[in-house]
């Protein structure tokens, strides 16, 4: 077994232990219905992520998420009626060699046709934003594959965000900058004019992920950032440990959590924002208070 360690990237089996192709594409829609492609075709229908005549470009940063998104796009045009285009990108934002070679082997093996392109992304961020790189590092290779989506003539981006980074955003928003905000599963971009993100892994746990990602012998990398890689600490590391752990008090809290940002009540909030409009419960107390 081979193993690469402190660069982003760790082989976790020998790759002659990896499933067939087409073993692997034929167990996403069956051993993972119930986990994953029903969970994935349901968050497409339930916020209407993809319609006929889009041309959606997926996102491969070389990781489990990405790779499962691939594939389940992939899987999705081949048994849907719906007709939409598809562009597989991905930015070097300065990977080590290894990573690199890692994700072109992931893709050719799995028959993606990514498209690679390089911006040297991990410099710029070790410069000016050493001591929390992560934000910044995200808006920046958000805002490089926008960019390159917009060039191929794509009018969405689809990312692999999964309901642990929905639930962990929520619990980071509150506990970090108090406030409730939720990682939505699309919207609209405000720079890049037509363009619009998508999120449709938005239901699937990752441990789901995980566990077709072992079980297909795959061994895809971490974020493979060379500057996260020098920090001791991470704050979304440290929420997902906290919820971890209020899970063995407190049943289903993950589920709550999720379930809490559809179940907001209004009336019993004190401030809200709309945009950059602020409201406060006050401004209708009076009125309510006659009923």
């Amino acid at each position: 077994m081979s193993t690469i360690s402190g660069s982003g990237c760790e082989l976790v089996r020998p790759l002659n232990e990896r499933k067939d192709l087409a073993e692997i594409e034929k167990n996403l829609i069956t051993i993972y219905r119930k986990p994953i492609w029903s969970k994935f075709t349901k968050s497409l229908k339930e916020y209407k992520l993809v319609s006929p005549g889009d041309k959606i470009a997926v996102g491969i940063s070389g990781g489990k998420d990405s790779l499962l998104l691939a594939k389940l796009f992939q899987q999705l045009r081949k048994y849907s009626d719906d007709t939409f285009e598809l562009e597989f990108i991905s930015m070097d934002p300065g990977f080590h060699s290894t990573n690199r070679e890692r994700l072109e082997e992931h893709c050719d093996y799995l028959n993606i046709p990514v498209k690679i392109f390089d911006k040297n992304l991990f410099k710029v961020v070790d410069e000016i934003a050493n001591d929390y790189p992560c934000y910044l590092c995200a808006r920046m290779r958000r805002g490089a594959l926008y960019a390159a989506a917009e060039e191929l003539g794509c009018n969405k981006l689809a990312l692999g965000h999964h309901f642990d980074d929905v639930i962990e955003t929520i619990m980071m928003n509150i506990l970090c900058s108090g406030k409730y905000q939720t990682m939505m599963p699309k919207l609209k971009s405000k720079n890049f004019e037509n363009m619009e993100l998508i999120r449709p892994l938005y239901d699937i746990r990752e441990e789901d992920i995980k566990l077709f990602s072992s079980e297909s012998g795959l061994s895809p990398m971490n974020c493979g950032c060379v500057v996260a890689a020098k920090k001791t600490s991470s704050k979304r590391r440290e929420v997902k440990e906290l919820i971890k752990t209020l899970g063995a008090s407190f049943k289903d809290v993950d589920k709550s959590i999720y379930m809490s940002s559809k179940n907001i009540y209004l009336d019993a909030v004190i401030g809200w924002r709309n945009g950059d409009e602020k409201n406060s419960f006050l401004d209708e107390y009076d009125d309510l208070s006659k009923d």
